[in-house]
């Protein structure tokens, strides 16, 4: 994310509501999963590199964040057949949004001009936000490496108040 760019949520604040679709075709909205930490991870696309390893890192872990009660939703701009394929190639257990039209990741900040290879361009910055069962936001990582996030994620599970 380029640093001119703020984010315009903050820890405190309500998690933005959404209904959209899933991988698998069904239709989730936030409000079904209040009462549950959820972590809301977005990404630029299936299926690449850094996307996949973030994923792959979250599906590694993903006993760990079952057993915190946690609940992990994935968000991108790709389709719900992009999103099926991406969890079948690499058996993720958690559900992958289609945000096709970026209206999610708009209510998020998260949409922006991106830079890569010197030409400018719309798309998703890779940013996580942990919302806690009450539906506020309890952190938010802004700058994501996806090698290292599922650990991260997990010790700010580990840090919520019980």
């Amino acid at each position: 994310m380029p640093k001119e760019q703020v984010l315009k949520l903050k820890v405190g604040d309500r998690a933005p509501e959404f209904s959209t679709l899933t991988s698998g075709g069904s239709t989730l909205s936030l409000a079904e999963l209040k009462g549950k930490p959820v972590i809301v991870y977005f990404y630029p696309r299936d299926d690449t590199p850094g996307c996949t390893k973030e994923a792959c890192g979250f599906r590694d872990a993903f006993a760990e964040f079952k057993k915190r009660g946690a609940l992990i939703l994935g968000v991108s701009p790709d389709s719900v057949k992009s999103h099926d394929k991406f969890i079948s190639k690499f058996q993720l257990p958690f559900p992958l949004l289609s945000d096709t039209e970026h209206r999610i990741a708009e209510a998020y900040g998260v949409w922006g001009e991106k830079i890569f290879m010197g030409r400018k361009y719309l798309g998703v910055h890779r940013v996580t936000f942990l919302v806690g069962p009450d539906g506020r936001i309890q952190n938010i990582w802004p700058r994501v490496k996806p090698e290292e996030h599922a650990a991260e994620v997990l010790a700010a599970l580990d840090a919520l108040p019980a």
